[in-house]
């Protein structure tokens, strides 16, 4: 039987059924890819450097479609999508991305394991603080609060970049709210009115791992491409977004938003910020920070901890989520490490920020999102059903199942921070022919250590994110 060289087949048959699936993945006539965009950053920048990709204004006629989440929300189940297109968002995220879906999806899935016996997998869901929605629980969060006390934060589930997040340590510091919110407890929605704004009262992590003494948390990014069966990719690189105050927890500095939230849209606007020095860091320069302070078993077991995180989080919403062949989603977690190095979730992005803001970020993001194309597979590139275990600095670490990567032992369980070649390939290309002009707002910043040494320990061939310096 002679073998086909482009596409590997050995029989007719199998002949037949590649060329049927290359002719699904890339449309009916034949001709270039077409795509649209919701967005114009660095997935503008990576679609528009596609040799054999075009762009369409048209509405329906289009091959790839990187929505924003208003046009999913709209649009989507008004079209009949044809088989071989594709579109970035699953029709009920949410489910995952909102944050009190998010909690009570969690929630949901640890008393499911407890009611059928499996205390052990139960006990795994311990990534989240104590969290109670509001209006709806407040009473239980009262009752709550009045028993145990200490600091908690109040976030609107409907907002981002940090917008109407604040700390208290007194009911009374709420009174505002309360009425800025028109509400009262036990009061009922009448028809009509939308009611109170929904917010989250979180246990606020009063001892989180610092660096340099500033608090930060992690933006790392997974790709899901099925949830039947669940598929997830990871990607190596991500980064670490610094406060720019050192932490406090005197009581007088719980207002102060650059001591406690990490959002750069919040830390911009700090009194002495610094838009050369930075508040990022590579999540490599920080694996290799922990693993020369704390040694390298406890820094593979955070990352694998954190893995973990992502995994159990999407079982979660599984059950709930609306399974679409046409759809793939890019989430970008959130996550917080306290001062015993235990991992916590703290929320999930269905559009983790594309814009680059230097350029460690857009060589990041650019790297990702090429890759991110070559897991989607427009061009049928791939043999149908094939899927890899490791495409660009993705990594499969869910296929239906826990995907064993290593024959035996190793110290590496997970390969989050791990070394990705992909960014030094991608700032060679930068390097060649700079940003394209949707780039140009951003700046070359290059971070300096501020005071103590512990930079050096991280930066020592840390490679990518904020040149091994501390923030």
């Amino acid at each position: 039987m002679v073998q086909d060289v482009r596409t590997g087949a050995t029989s007719a048959d199998d002949l037949t059924a590649q060329m049927m699936y290359n002719v699904l993945i890339k449309g009916l006539d034949g001709g270039p890819i077409r795509w649209r965009s919701s967005l114009k950053n660095t997935i503008y920048d990576v679609l528009q450097s596609k040799a054999d990709w075009a762009e369409t204004e048209s509405e329906t006629d289009w091959d790839f479609f990187w929505a924003d989440k208003g046009w999913i929300h709209h649009e989507l189940d008004k079209m009949h999508l044809a088989d071989w297109q594709r579109i970035n968002h699953f029709p009920n995220h949410y489910e995952l991305t909102r944050k009190d879906l998010l909690i009570k999806n969690l929630k949901r899935a640890k008393k499911q394991l407890e009611r059928e016996d499996r205390a052990a997998e139960a006990a795994q869901y311990n990534f989240f603080p104590l969290t109670f929605v509001v209006p709806s629980e407040y009473r239980m969060f009262v009752e709550e609060f009045k028993r145990s006390g200490g600091v908690w934060i109040m976030k609107p589930i409907g907002k981002a970049q940090g917008q109407g997040i604040f700390l208290f340590n007194k009911l009374s510091q709420i009174s505002d709210w309360r009425r800025d919110h028109t509400w009262k407890p036990g009061q009922e929605t009448q028809e009509g009115d939308d009611g109170p704004e929904t917010y989250l009262a979180q246990r606020y992590l009063e001892s989180p791992y610092l660096v340099g003494g500033k608090k930060f948390d992690l933006r790392i990014y997974a790709l899901v491409t099925s949830y039947s069966p669940l598929r997830i990719f990871l990607y190596r690189s991500g980064f670490a977004r610094f406060t720019n105050a050192r932490y406090s927890t005197r009581k007088e500095d719980i207002t102060n938003t650059f001591v406690h939230l990490t959002n750069v849209a919040i830390q911009k606007h700090a009194p002495n910020f610094d838009a050369q020095k930075g508040l990022k860091w590579s999540i490599r320069s920080l694996r290799t920070y922990i693993a020369t302070k704390h040694g390298a078993e406890a820094a593979s077991e955070l990352f694998h901890a954190i893995q973990n995180i992502i995994i159990r989080a999407l079982l979660a919403v599984q059950p709930a989520m609306i399974n679409d062949k046409h759809c793939f989603e890019l989430y970008g977690y959130d996550v917080m490490i306290d001062s015993n190095l235990k991992p916590w979730l703290i929320e999930v992005n269905a559009s983790p920020s594309l814009t680059a803001s230097d350029k460690t970020d857009w060589v990041l993001k650019t790297a990702m999102l090429e890759d991110l194309l070559d897991i989607v597979d427009l061009e049928g590139k791939r043999e149908a059903g094939k899927v890899e275990l490791r495409m660009g600095g993705f990594d499969l670490i869910w296929d239906g199942g826990p995907v064993m990567r290593f024959d035996k032992p190793t110290s590496l369980p997970s390969m989050l921070g791990c070394y990705n070649e992909r960014d030094r390939n991608q700032l060679r290309v930068y390097k060649k022919t700079g940003p394209p002009e949707s780039g140009k707002e951003m700046r070359s910043a290059r971070p300096r250590p501020e005071g103590g040494g512990a930079g050096g320990a991280a930066g020592a061939g840390a490679g990518a994110g904020a040149g091994g310096k501390l923030p």
